[in-house]
């Protein structure tokens, strides 16, 4: 995907300030080295004051300056939260988003927004990732992304080049058959809510894993469960739980991907997203941190 091409040094219409007119992107690139929608709004609300801090007559390209103050506020908070996370209890997941269905066509992160490239992206290291979401993600040159971050334009490429060969080794194979991840969506809700275990297990690949972020709020497996009768037992006991009466999953679109809100009420506490291949579930990832699920406060009960 390639960033707009909008030529910065252009006059703006009048009233319309830059920083809003590229908020998605500057979101995008917050949300996208950080895993956390909290954490990207605070570096935009950074980002924010610093831009109505300078003298704007001193800044020739607004675009490129706002993506540079971005991008170190997000370096900067990223290396500071790799020990946190160090300290995490059970897994660390990234904070699920609602997306439109057709985000695809609207959104300028939706290439890297799934929860699979959320989750390798990890791995990298804050450089690398920052390196990898503006050259792979918004299509910046090295010789921008340079400028950007203050290294030399050599170093850039040497950096992209290990952060695409890291992710391409890491990243899940998954079908992208919309149709039939909505069929087989459809197959996991009315499995889940009958609480047919043998439904479930069929629909779960033999290495299937699931994990699960509780961060220590609300009780969660603090390990990975791997195998389809563990995990299907899982899912329907915390179904069946007294404090998950009158739950219900409910289809949504997360992070790009048709995937299941836990809806308890009207309010959603829990997010579902997953990895299909050949058919079949492989990777399940199950957040319920209740300090993580503030990219689902948009949720008005629209079905697939």
């Amino acid at each position: 995907m390639s960033h707009d091409k909008d030529a910065p040094g252009l006059p703006m219409p009048p009233g319309v300030d830059p920083f809003l007119e590229h908020r998605r992107l500057l979101f995008g690139t917050a949300y996208q080295m950080l895993g956390s929608v909290a954490d990207a709004e605070d570096v935009l609300q950074d980002a924010w004051l610093k831009w109505h801090d300078i003298d704007r007559d001193t800044v020739t390209h607004p675009k490129a300056y706002l993506v540079r103050t971005v991008t170190n506020l997000s370096l900067n908070r990223l290396t500071r939260a790799a020990a946190t996370r160090e300290t995490y209890l059970g897994p660390w997941l990234p904070e699920p988003v609602l997306t439109a269905p057709n985000a695809a066509e609207e959104s300028e992160m939706a290439d890297a927004i799934s929860t699979a490239m959320l989750v390798v992206m990890e791995t990298l290291s804050p450089v690398e990732r920052a390196v990898f979401v503006l050259r792979e993600v918004f299509g910046y040159s090295h010789a921008e992304i340079a400028g950007f971050i203050d290294k030399p334009e050599a170093t850039v490429r040497q950096i992209a080049h290990r952060a695409r060969n890291h992710v391409q080794s890491r990243r899940p194979r998954h079908d992208s058959d919309s149709d039939r991840r909505r069929q087989i969506t459809r197959q996991f809700l009315d499995a889940a809510h009958g609480g047919d275990v043998n439904a479930l297990m069929e629909l779960l690949a033999p290495d299937v894993t699931l994990w699960n972020d509780g961060g220590g709020k609300v009780t969660a497996a603090r390990r990975p469960l791997h195998g389809p009768d563990h995990v299907a037992r899982w899912m329907l006991g915390v179904m069946a739980k007294p404090t998950s009466v009158g739950a219900r999953l409910e289809p949504a679109t997360i992070n790009g991907e048709l995937g299941l809100l836990v809806v308890l009420g009207e309010h959603p506490v829990g997010a579902m997203t997953y990895d299909l291949l050949d058919g079949r579930i492989h990777h399940l990832r199950f957040q319920v941190n209740p300090e993580k699920l503030g990219g689902l406060s948009g949720w008005a009960g629209e079905g697939e």
